[in-house]
């Protein structure tokens, strides 16, 4: 028996959008756990279009991501900032507020933090 897996995020399992229709979570399911595709569209920010979902403080997901577009800047709560653009791997751990720098919307895959993302 085949072990291929073949998933699309043109098809997801599921998909969260964001408040204000600032972008969305697409989720595809794998048997390590889910991938997601986050399009965070310009002027999203994570305390402004998920807190309201999430109802914490900060994001407290863990990030393992790839940024494939646009840019994105992450500040720890302890005063921490790192800009993402396209090709970078990004590790983000919990305590973070995020938001999308310019007027490109910002697509990341990543294989950690977005099995609980923006989840209502």
């Amino acid at each position: 028996m085949s072990g291929l897996v073949r998933k699309s995020f043109d098809s997801p399992e599921e998909t969260r959008p964001f408040e204000d229709g600032k972008g969305k979570i697409d989720l595809v399911d794998l048997a390590g756990g889910a991938v997601g595709r986050g399009v965070f569209e310009p002027g999203w920010k994570w305390s402004d279009h998920v807190k309201p979902i999430a109802k914490t403080d900060s994001c407290q997901a863990a990030h393992v991501g790839y940024c494939v577009s646009g840019r994105m800047v992450v500040v720890m709560d302890d005063g921490e900032r790192q800009e993402f653009g396209p090709g970078d791997v990004m590790i983000a751990p919990p305590g973070h507020d995020a938001w999308v720098v310019g007027d490109e919307a910002c697509v990341l895959v990543d294989w950690q933090g977005f099995a609980d993302y923006a989840k209502q």
